[in-house]
Protein backbone atom coordinates (compact mmCIF):
# COMPACT_ATOMS: atom_id res chain seq x y z
CA UNK A 1 0.00 0.00 0.00
CA UNK A 2 1.10 3.35 -1.01
CA UNK A 3 0.56 6.90 0.61
CA UNK A 4 -0.02 9.65 -2.18
CA UNK A 5 -0.69 13.09 -0.95
CA UNK A 6 -1.56 16.33 -3.41
CA UNK A 7 -2.75 19.91 -3.65
CA UNK A 8 -5.94 21.24 -5.55
CA UNK A 9 -6.94 24.96 -6.00
CA UNK A 10 -10.40 26.10 -4.82
CA UNK A 11 -11.53 29.14 -6.63
CA UNK A 12 -12.51 32.09 -4.49
CA UNK A 13 -16.09 31.83 -2.76
CA UNK A 14 -16.24 28.30 -3.88
CA UNK A 15 -15.88 26.48 -0.29
CA UNK A 16 -19.44 26.02 1.13
CA UNK A 17 -20.68 24.44 -2.65
CA UNK A 18 -17.40 22.58 -2.38
CA UNK A 19 -18.15 20.92 0.52
CA UNK A 20 -21.93 20.73 -0.64
CA UNK A 21 -20.76 18.55 -3.77
CA UNK A 22 -18.61 15.94 -1.89
CA UNK A 23 -21.20 15.61 0.86
CA UNK A 24 -23.53 13.78 -1.99
CA UNK A 25 -20.76 12.13 -4.13
CA UNK A 26 -22.36 9.78 -6.68
CA UNK A 27 -21.59 6.39 -5.22
CA UNK A 28 -20.77 5.27 -8.79
CA UNK A 29 -17.69 7.57 -8.36
CA UNK A 30 -17.11 6.18 -5.35
CA UNK A 31 -17.05 2.32 -6.70
CA UNK A 32 -14.61 3.57 -9.56
CA UNK A 33 -12.21 4.72 -7.11
CA UNK A 34 -12.10 1.51 -5.17
CA UNK A 35 -12.12 -0.11 -8.35
CA UNK A 36 -9.25 1.82 -9.35
CA UNK A 37 -7.26 1.00 -5.65
CA UNK A 38 -8.07 3.98 -3.80
CA UNK A 39 -8.69 3.49 -0.49
CA UNK A 40 -9.15 6.33 2.85
CA UNK A 41 -9.45 9.06 0.58
CA UNK A 42 -9.47 12.42 2.49
CA UNK A 43 -9.20 16.47 1.16
CA UNK A 44 -8.86 19.15 3.44
CA UNK A 45 -9.23 22.76 2.80
CA UNK A 46 -6.86 25.43 4.28
CA UNK A 47 -9.59 28.09 4.23
CA UNK A 48 -7.23 31.60 3.66
CA UNK A 49 -5.53 30.40 0.29
CA UNK A 50 -8.43 27.74 -0.45
CA UNK A 51 -5.43 25.47 -1.15
CA UNK A 52 -6.73 21.83 -1.06
CA UNK A 53 -4.81 18.94 0.75
CA UNK A 54 -5.65 15.54 -0.12
CA UNK A 55 -4.39 12.00 1.09
CA UNK A 56 -5.14 9.13 -0.23
CA UNK A 57 -3.49 5.19 -0.02
CA UNK A 58 -3.58 3.38 -3.19
CA UNK A 59 -3.05 -0.32 -3.50
CA UNK A 60 0.05 -1.94 -4.37
CA UNK A 61 -2.11 -2.65 -8.01
CA UNK A 62 -3.69 0.54 -8.24
CA UNK A 63 -5.00 1.26 -11.76
CA UNK A 64 -5.77 4.69 -10.64
CA UNK A 65 -3.28 6.50 -13.81
CA UNK A 66 -6.82 5.23 -15.99
CA UNK A 67 -9.32 6.97 -14.24
CA UNK A 68 -8.75 10.19 -16.48
CA UNK A 69 -10.62 7.66 -19.40
CA UNK A 70 -13.56 7.31 -16.97
CA UNK A 71 -17.10 8.30 -18.46
CA UNK A 72 -18.07 8.82 -14.67
CA UNK A 73 -14.42 10.74 -13.56
CA UNK A 74 -14.75 12.98 -16.80
CA UNK A 75 -18.71 13.44 -15.82
CA UNK A 76 -17.39 14.24 -12.12
CA UNK A 77 -14.72 17.26 -13.30
CA UNK A 78 -17.38 18.75 -15.64
CA UNK A 79 -19.60 19.32 -12.58
CA UNK A 80 -16.64 20.51 -10.42
CA UNK A 81 -15.13 22.83 -13.05
CA UNK A 82 -16.56 25.79 -11.83
CA UNK A 83 -15.41 25.28 -8.63
CA UNK A 84 -11.42 24.42 -9.02
CA UNK A 85 -8.73 24.95 -11.16
CA UNK A 86 -8.49 23.09 -13.69
CA UNK A 87 -6.71 22.04 -16.80
CA UNK A 88 -8.16 22.12 -20.46
CA UNK A 89 -9.49 18.36 -20.18
CA UNK A 90 -11.32 19.51 -16.87
CA UNK A 91 -9.36 17.35 -14.44
CA UNK A 92 -8.34 19.43 -11.71
CA UNK A 93 -4.66 21.02 -11.42
CA UNK A 94 -3.40 19.07 -9.20
CA UNK A 95 0.52 19.02 -8.10
CA UNK A 96 1.99 15.43 -5.89
CA UNK A 97 3.39 16.39 -2.33
CA UNK A 98 6.85 14.84 -1.76
CA UNK A 99 6.83 12.80 1.39
CA UNK A 100 9.08 14.41 3.89
CA UNK A 101 8.26 12.29 7.25
CA UNK A 102 5.86 9.83 8.27
CA UNK A 103 5.11 8.14 11.68
CA UNK A 104 3.18 4.62 12.22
Amino acid sequence: MKRHAFVMYLKPGCQEEYKRRHDAIWPELKAELRKAGISDYSIYLEPKTNLLFAFQYLADDATDGELPKNPVVQKWWHMMKDLMETNPDESPVAEDLIEMFHMD
